[in-house]
């Protein structure tokens, strides 16, 4: 099949597209070797720099850390997904004072800067730094959540409200039977996406002196003992943190997989559970019909 928006390319063409990726992936390449030269040069892959890894405590340090990051990560996680559901149906609400006030909150933690919400929080309130970390975390992101639901909601064509609004639904029911179902795949990419961005900014919590993996690596990297070892803490934990990001687009793909081979979420099929929901008959296609 032709594209619409270009010609095919041709033999020529093709040759000079190769030529293009064959001297960006040199590029690529030389840039790579040059910064492991480096690393060789200054001597970061010394074993004096990579013996503190041997040791237990070291080790238990790092795993101690590591689980401090997914467990604020993970009470962010749980706090913000709802706050960010309270606050778009507020943004949707009817009610003039109610979408007032949730348009307030959800601008406001969007505007704050992250790291003064979290320290705000800590200094002024007093509280552990694991809870004024997850606070901030779940303010800001709760609030990104909130725009990213209510446009969800907003790109189901207008048709599909119209439709389950003759049928007698009130709104809640047209929100949970027939909008949000729909609104979840569209959604889905820019959730995980902040979810991506929340565990990234746990690691803010070592400048409160809360011991998530990076303080953790902080601790170690400070180190006189081992000769400061920064750059081998920072390929140990920057790996860490890719795999962790990676996995939650991952499990984003799988869930959407999942959804495009769902039966509810493809035509008429929301308008018709929630039909199913009030008790209508289900409505029965003769063969043919649809096409």
């Amino acid at each position: 099949m032709t594209s619409a928006l270009y010609d095919i390319p041709g033999p020529k063409a093709l040759a000079r597209h190769r030529l293009y990726g064959g001297i960006a992936l040199l590029v690529i390449l030389a840039g790579i070797g040059w910064v492991v030269y480096m690393l060789f040069d200054t001597d970061q892959f010394t074993a004096e720099k990579w013996r503190p890894f041997e040791y237990k405590g070291i080790q238990r340090l790092l795993l101690d850390g590591l689980g401090n990051t997914l467990k604020a990560f993970a009470l962010t996680a749980l706090f913000a997904l709802p706050f960010g559901a309270l606050f778009a149906a507020g943004r949707l609400s009817d009610h003039r004072v109610v979408r007032w006030l949730s348009t307030l909150v959800v601008e406001f933690f969007r505007a704050m800067p992250l790291l003064v919400m979290i320290f705000f929080i800590y200094v002024a309130m007093d509280i552990e730094p694991l809870w004024a970390l997850v606070a901030g975390l779940t303010l800001y992101n709760g609030s990104v959540l909130a725009e990213v639901f209510r446009a969800g909601v907003l790109a189901v064509p207008r048709g599909q409200r119209e439709a389950a609004f003759a049928l007698g639904l009130r709104k809640t029911q047209v929100m949970a039977y027939v909008l949000v179902p729909q609104a979840n795949r569209a959604m889905l990419p820019s959730i995980i996406s902040q979810l991506v961005v929340a565990l990234k900014d746990t690691s803010l919590g070592f400048l409160i002196t809360y011991e998530e993996f990076l303080h953790a690596g902080k601790l170690i990297a400070t180190n006189l003992d081992y000769d400061l070892p920064f750059i081998p803490v920072v390929l140990v934990i920057a790996p860490v943190y890719i795999g962790l990001c990676l996995l939650l687009s991952w499990l984003a793909r799988w869930v959407e997989q999942r959804g495009r081979r769902s039966p509810k979420v493809k035509g008429g099929a929301p308008i018709a559970k929630a039909g199913v929901a009030m008790g209508l008959p289900p409505v029965v296609r003769e063969p043919g019909r649809d096409r």
